[in-house]
């Protein structure tokens, strides 16, 4: 069976000039689809893709990867969202093209973040007045 999760790596200096994405592809033989990514030889790296294959074949890239240095989250995104410090003004809404925040409720007019559904395009950290949206790296 096809799936496709999202994976956020993070690799140190030493592994910024290698081809993971090229391996994941053509050894593994999945569909990436990059998000978003920070990849320069002098600082760490990191990336955010959504990868498409069966669940053997992302779990031996996944290995592939760890095996580099590689740190790979299934869990996280790069954008994280405070509740704490949202306002549930709705300022993000209109900005946000996969409705990864929308109003949970309509009667209580209080939005939610859903990471599976976020596409990294940033449009929540510069559109929030409340800095509830930030970027991991």
């Amino acid at each position: 069976m096809i799936v496709t999760k999202k994976l956020m790596l993070s690799f140190p200096k030493s592994e910024t000039e290698k081809p993971i994405v090229y391996h994941l592809v053509k050894d593994y033989g999945l569909v990436v689809n990059i998000f978003r990514a920070r990849v320069t030889p002098e600082e760490r790296g990191y990336l955010v893709l959504d990868v498409t294959g069966t669940e053997e074949d992302i779990q031996r890239g996944v290995q592939f990867a760890r095996g580099l240095k590689v740190d790979v989250n299934e869990t996280s995104v790069g954008v994280a969202w405070n509740a704490e410090a949202c306002t549930h003004c709705g300022n993000c809404l209109p900005h946000c093209p996969t409705d990864a925040l929308r109003i949970a409720d309509g009667a209580t007019r209080e939005i939610s973040f859903d990471p599976r559904a976020c596409v990294e395009c940033l449009a929540c950290l510069e559109n929030c007045p409340y800095g509830a949206c930030s970027s991991l790296f």
